[in-house]
């Protein structure tokens, strides 16, 4: 069963989110610890 629009549309919201938040992180160890967490996010997402 695919996502509808309205799904896809709050997955990329939570994706721009996150990078905005990633944007303004001054801390680079915070900062790749939060790539790591999208990425890792975004990979669960592909292998479901």
């Amino acid at each position: 069963m695919g996502q509808t629009d309205s799904q896809f549309k709050a997955f990329i919201r939570f994706i721009l989110d996150d990078m905005k938040e990633l944007r303004e992180e001054t801390d680079e160890d915070k900062r790749a610890e939060k790539i790591d967490r999208i990425v890792d996010n975004l990979q669960k997402t592909l292998e479901d």
